[in-house]
């Protein structure tokens, strides 16, 4: 009687650790996949978005920065054909938030105004938009080796001195 209770409780013992035995196949892999999907940064991505003078092999650090600094060249060859007249000096940040989507389109989600620039200079907005069509061919940010969706703001600093 003593080995068959013995039995009994390590048949129940057995039954209640060994659950995951019974679980299907997909249910781990789910869970798996579950697991991964919270471990992923979703803010950060892991390659940004190139124009084609940009080595892909540097640090993302260098990427970001070489993103970057290609589009404000672009921003300020665009704005050195225009001959703007102030009534008074600028000096102030204006910051443009846009996306590359994960083809390497830009568009302009919003640009931040204010109330100096956007009186002396009310036709901005719609340059800087209008720039962003002739950026250079660029290729999207990369997260996990796949192409992306990336918003990205950049300053504007008008220093009218």
């Amino acid at each position: 009687m003593a080995f068959m209770r013995k039995l009994g409780i390590f048949c129940l013992l057995c039954f209640f650790v060994s659950c995951d035995w019974f679980s299907s196949r997909e249910a781990k892999t789910q869970k798996l996949v579950e697991k991964e999907l919270q471990a992923i940064d979703w803010n950060d991505v892991d390659q940004y978005p190139l124009f084609e003078d940009c080595d892909e092999t540097v640090s993302k650090s260098a990427q970001r920065e070489c993103f970057e600094n290609t589009l404000l060249l672009h921003f300020s060859m665009t704005l050195q054909d225009f001959e703007f007249v102030l009534d008074e000096k600028i000096d102030e940040s204006i910051y443009v938030d846009f996306l590359v989507d994960k083809d390497g389109r830009m568009t302009v989600l919003d640009i931040e105004e204010h109330g100096v620039l956007k009186e002396q200079i009310p036709e901005f907005n719609g340059i800087i938009t209008q720039s962003f069509k002739s950026v250079p061919k660029v290729a999207p940010a990369l997260k996990r080796g796949i192409p992306v969706n990336a918003k990205f703001r950049i300053p504007l600093v008008f220093n009218d001195k």
